[in-house]
């Protein structure tokens, strides 16, 4: 096809793309709008040291994966739940509670879950204490030189993670509505392929100059 058939085509089915652009992103905002908001809270939680020794800080950052084992456990999660009076049960928060080992930063990433975010934060503030704690108790067993301290960097911050913003759905619906137009488009067009219309059609299809033409009776 040549660029005159693709301007030939807009011309004649616009409509079915403003009609489509329209129907998919409004459907997207009240999609977003009826969608209950869900927030993420992120505590971060600082693995460090006691001394600038390259032997203890490997064995530190060899380490830091067995702590986030330790604190992502059934028995950390009811200790939340019992702290925070929570009704809810540990597979339960556990399956909210997301936690990460980044070596390269000597952090422990802890995200929550929940539909409520100042409850979020609650629950990421308390599951980090106790990492702390944990960490506090172990070092006293420890001599000073040797011990490895957990210290939470800030106090945890929730964010809205669902529905995203209107301006993303927006853009989502755009882009699909699009995509559904240019479908049907493609479809009529595949339909009405075989058919003639016009003396154009005509001279495309058979590569012939049409001279003449019977008018249509009354």
């Amino acid at each position: 096809m040549e660029f005159e058939d693709y301007i030939l085509i807009l011309r004649k089915r616009w409509w079915i793309i403003v009609l489509a652009v329209v129907l998919t992103a409004g459907s997207s905002l009240i999609f977003g709008a009826l969608q209950h908001p869900s927030y993420t809270s992120t505590a971060e939680i600082i693995i460090e040291p006691a001394r600038a020794d390259w032997g203890l800080a490997q064995s530190a950052k060899m380490l830091l994966r067995t702590y986030m084992t330790v604190a992502d456990s059934y028995t950390w999660a009811q200790a939340v739940i019992d702290a925070l009076q929570l009704p809810m049960t540990p597979e339960e928060l556990r399956s909210n509670a997301h936690f990460a080992a980044e070596d390269d930063r000597m952090v422990i990433k802890l995200e929550v879950e929940a539909y409520d975010g100042d409850l979020a934060n609650d629950i990421a503030r308390t599951w980090a204490d106790l990492l702390v704690q944990w960490r506090d108790q172990q070092n006293q067993k420890q001599r000073k030189e040797d011990r490895v301290y957990a210290t939470l960097r800030d106090l945890p911050r929730y964010s809205q993670s669902w529905p995203p913003s209107a301006k993303v759905l927006l853009a989502a619906g755009l882009v699909f509505g699009l995509v559904v137009a240019g479908a049907v488009i493609f479809f009529l067009e595949w339909l009405e392929a075989g058919i003639v219309n016009t003396p154009q059609d005509l001279e495309r299809q058979l590569n012939l100059t049409v001279v003449g033409a019977i008018p249509a009776a009354d």
